[in-house]
């Protein structure tokens, strides 16, 4: 399917002014996929035991890949209060709203890398929601093989309440890491969307929670690669707006006078 939805009659060379989507369509719509993975996450959190078991499963297989111990990470936090507050805090009130900033710029600025960006963080979303069904997990602050702290707890602030009371969200949801998915997702999306040489700087937001979430006990380094494995997949099948439609132009030799083309975003 392609990304460019809205014919416009344009002469050679004429700038044409991507389309942006109705701004209440897509209100309800990011509502309602939020809704749905929110619902979807609460049919899943009753799986206790499985949780715990296939948290064993993932933690014995990383020492058998020989991945790096996640308590390295979390012992550079806790050489001082601060650094684990300040990694605290930024799993807790980073991850959504860096999310929903670049989805407004984008909707603003950039309506073509908007639908994009959308369409892919919607794909990644509803392939972690059908990974959390099949395949609950315990994080490894829960696990107790792991000998890690909860640093949120301990430390604070913390956005999680002890499980079994816990109905907001659902805590045995760690494989895929969407906290990863989602950043290095904004990092790619502003890599695309921009044309500073500096724009690579925003894969610093991806390393930095990568960090973040290993080191605070939240995630196993299994749950962002697959969460890097669901965006690829993603990626692949969403293909990126081509560069004269994204910036709002025609090139002339593509769009002889008098004939409709196809400019903009889809819906």
């Amino acid at each position: 399917m392609t990304l460019l939805d809205e014919a416009a009659a344009a002469e050679p060379g004429r700038p044409a002014r991507p389309a942006r989507p109705a701004l209440v369509r897509e209100l309800l719509l990011v509502a309602g996929l939020f809704l749905v993975y929110k619902v979807g996450r609460q049919l899943a959190a009753d799986h206790t035991g499985e949780a715990f078991h296939n948290a064993r499963d993932v933690w014995d297989l990383e020492r058998w890949a020989h991945l790096p111990d996640e308590g390295r990470v979390q012992s550079l936090l806790l050489h001082g209060d601060t650094l684990v507050h300040l990694a605290n805090t930024y799993y807790a009130t980073v991850h959504f709203p860096a999310t929903v900033g670049l989805l407004v710029w984008l909707y603003l600025r950039r309506p073509a890398h908007y639908v994009w960006t959308r369409r892919v963080l919607a794909a990644v979303t509803a392939a972690a929601l059908v990974l959390h069904l099949t395949f609950p997990l315990a994080p490894p602050r829960m696990l107790g093989a792991a000998h890690l702290v909860d640093t949120a707890r301990v430390y604070g602030p913390s956005v999680y309440g002890p499980p079994k009371t816990d109905h907001l969200s659902n805590q045995f949801a760690a494989m895929p890491s969407l906290h990863f998915g989602w950043a290095l997702m904004v990092a790619l999306a502003l890599i695309a969307a921009t044309r500073s040489r500096w724009r690579r700087l925003w894969l610093l937001h991806p390393l930095f929670t990568l960090l973040v979430i290993v080191g605070t006990a939240n995630h196993y380094w299994l749950d962002a690669l697959a969460a890097t494995a669901l965006l690829a997949l993603a990626l692949v099948a969403i293909p990126r707006p081509r560069r004269a439609a994204a910036a709002g132009r025609i090139p002339a030799q593509a769009a002889p006078a008098g004939e409709n083309v196809l400019v903009g975003a889809a819906r």
